[in-house]
């Protein structure tokens, strides 16, 4: 107990006597010893490294989980050393409700079929998404927290020890000043050498910490770079998805037209008017006109594009915005960028158009095109 009591006491006189040294350091009233310019700009980069390492980290944390209290839970989890459950994805999420959905309103009714093709959709993104935040959990996250957690805290700890063996140092000049006697001259001057011995080792082992910055740096850009081709490969397949799905509704959205479980009156969803609501901003396409005695309906019947003949006047040409891949012997393959000429016939889905390239003649979607005026 004794022993604890004068320890403490030590330390506490340790405390106050280095107190003051600051103290007298910051008035010039003490000398101090300076580190060497190589020494100060390898502290200052380490600072700099630190600060923005937390920083990237955290903002990656909120990029890959925006909920704070799912972040909060995993923290704990990980500071328990225990494995964090697994977590339903929004997009998983939207998934199960939109099949729920569907099977309430009956998957063989086109918004039923809708449903199901979306929400698989949604599933296949959100396990996309599930793979992503995995990856760079492990390849970048993991890295930076480990710098910050390991070799960043020994930094510090050796830093810490660096500069009382400075303080120490200063003392002992303070010292040998003030001695007046040879003897007290003498002892001083040996409490200097090995003051200035420990300083010297410990300032060693100091610069060869923060000369490994380097490599932390290159071992963070491979990280980055791990981190830049997970985020390519998810959005490449979030993108992929997508087009999967588009030409999925394209070829389904003709479905729609005379469903007879719409509780919408027929009148009011006439074909112009859908073709202006799609779009506003583009003149209509030039329909041919109706054979007079035959009803839409059977022209619709009886239609096949490559036996039809494009309008004497008021053909359009388009750009095609994606590739699109055909159903059938009907439909015409599309090549993103190309140039084709399209046109209306009558009784025919207003998402769909007759397209023509050279010789080759099939239905095209009109959601891959940009009609030009």
């Amino acid at each position: 107990m004794d022993f604890n009591v004068k320890k403490l006491a030590s330390d506490a006189g340790v405390f106050f006597s280095r107190a003051m040294q600051f103290t007298e350091e910051k008035l010039g009233q003490a000398e101090k010893t300076e580190l060497d310019a190589h020494f100060e700009n390898l502290l200052t980069r380490a600072d700099c490294t630190k600060n923005w390492t937390e920083k990237i980290l955290r903002q990656t944390e909120v990029l890959l989980q925006p909920n704070p209290s799912a972040r909060v839970e995993e923290f704990l989890y990980e500071k328990l050393d225990r494995k964090v459950p697994s977590r339903v994805t929004n997009g998983e999420l939207l998934a199960q409700y939109m099949t729920e959905a569907a099977n309430d309103f009956g998957p063989g009714t086109p918004y039923g079929k809708t449903l199901i093709k979306v929400g698989e959709t949604q599933r296949r993104l959100g396990a996309a998404e599930r793979d992503f935040i995995h990856s760079a959990s492990l390849n970048f996250l993991t890295p930076l927290r480990n710098f910050l957690e390991g070799d960043w805290r020994t930094i510090s700890k050796e830093r810490r020890i660096l500069q009382n063996r400075r303080l120490d140092l200063d003392a002992c000049k303070a010292r040998l000043k003030k001695a007046k006697a040879a003897e007290a001259k003498a002892a001083a001057e040996h409490e200097l050498r090995l003051t200035q011995t420990e300083f010297d080792r410990q300032a060693e082992v100091t610069r060869l910490l923060l000369e490994g910055i380097s490599s932390t740096h290159v071992n963070h850009l491979r990280c980055l770079h791990e981190f830049v081709e997970s985020q390519t490969n998810y959005y490449a397949q979030c993108y992929q998805y997508m087009l999967d799905l588009q030409k999925q509704l394209g070829r389904f959205s003709g479905t729609f037209v005379g469903n007879t479980e719409s509780t919408s009156p027929p009148a009011a969803t006439s074909p112009p008017a859908v073709a202006a609501a799609t779009l506003p901003a583009v003149p209509t396409i030039p329909v041919v006109p109706t054979i007079v005695g035959v009803p839409n309906t059977v022209a619709e019947s009886v239609l096949n594009p490559n036996e039809v003949k494009p309008p004497a006047s008021g053909t359009r040409k388009a750009r095609v915005l994606y590739d699109y891949e055909a159903a059938d012997s009907t439909e015409l393959a599309l090549l993103a960028d190309e140039m084709i000429t399209v046109y209306s016939l009558p009784g025919m889905d207003p998402d769909w158009l007759i397209g023509e390239r050279g010789n080759q003649k099939g239905k095209v979607p009109v959601t891959y095109l940009e009609l030009l005026s």
